[in-house]
This record gives structure tokens, C-alpha cells and sequence, in this order.
């Protein structure tokens, strides 16, 4: 079963990917904690998001550990799973509003110069880049140097 999850034909270049994607969300996780009035409970309960102050530490938690496993190449393909959800809330909840100049299901539109569809693109830049990169590592798998790849080495299967 863990061969499944585990198993990558990927070359050993995708670990840029993953020092994108890991290192990026490790690092956005962190700073929830260490900033949680700006991004983390407070930033939530200004757009919106339900149960803004179990959701602020749950989300940074789940970066945080998902961004290390993405980093070390285990259990990729599980670990980016909750990224592109939190990826597609995001985009929900905060960009969605930008594009259409309004509220959308209850989430804050933000001050912003301008609204629509180039200032979305501009805001969700780094939202679309770890959602992409996500779904990548989703369907490619780890890569080769990955401990993923380890796991899998059919010499290593009983």
C-alpha cells in the first residue's frame, strides 16, 4: 500500500519543486505562529473564514508538517493533498472576491488600488505557483532524490 503513494519514476530534478513548494509552506506555516493577528486567526477572521481561531493554528500546523514532508520527499503525494486544499480556500475566500470587485459567499473583499481579473492575477501569484507546483508533485510523485523514492526501490519491497 505504501509503494502506491510512494512510488516515483520522476528525475531527480523535482526536488527544485519541492524546495519550492516545502520550503514555502514551512514557511508561511511558521509565520502564522509567530504572527497570528496578520496571518494567521486575525487575518481569517477579517475575510471571513469560520472559527477564525482554531482554523489560524490548524492551518499553519498543517503547512508546517505537510511543507517538511514535501521537503524530505515523504509521503509527497499525501502531503500535498491538504495544500491544494488549502490553496483552492485561499483562492475562495480571498482572491475570488478581488476578481469580482465584491463579497463572494460571505468572504471580505480587502481594500485594494483596483479590482478584477489582472489585479487577482497580481494577488494570486503565489497562490496559483503552489497550487500548480502542488498538483505537479501530486501527479509526478517525488522525484529521485526523495526518501519516497527510497521507500519504493523495488529491492527494498518484502
Amino acid at each position: 500500500m505504501l509503494a502506491k503513494f510512494t512510488a516515483t519514476t520522476a528525475p531527480a530534478t523535482v526536488v527544485l519543486i519541492r524546495l519550492m513548494v516545502g520550503g514555502i509552506f514551512l514557511s508561511e506555516g511558521i509565520q502564522k505562529f509567530l504572527y497570528p493577528v496578520e496571518l494567521a486567526a486575525g487575518r481569517f477572521a477579517k475575510i471571513g473564514l469560520p472559527w477564525p481561531e482554531v482554523m489560524g493554528p490548524f492551518v499553519g500546523g498543517v503547512e508546517v508538517v505537510c511543507g517538511l514532508l514535501v521537503l524530505f520527499g515523504f509521503l509527497t503525494r499525501l502531503a500535498v493533498v491538504p495544500l491544494i486544499i488549502t490553496m483552492c480556500v485561499a483562492l475562495i475566500s480571498i482572491k475570488v472576491p478581488i476578481l469580482l470587485g465584491q463579497e463572494f459567499l460571505g468572504f471580505t473583499l480587502r481594500p485594494l488600488p483596483r479590482y478584477g481579473f489582472w489585479s487577482m492575477m497580481h494577488e494570486s501569484r503565489n497562490d496559483l505557483c503552489m497550487l500548480l507546483g502542488s498538483i505537479f508533485l501530486l501527479v509526478v510523485g517525488a522525484g529521485r532524490l526523495s526518501l519516497d523514492h527510497v521507500l519504493s526501490r523495488p529491492d527494498r519491497q518484502h
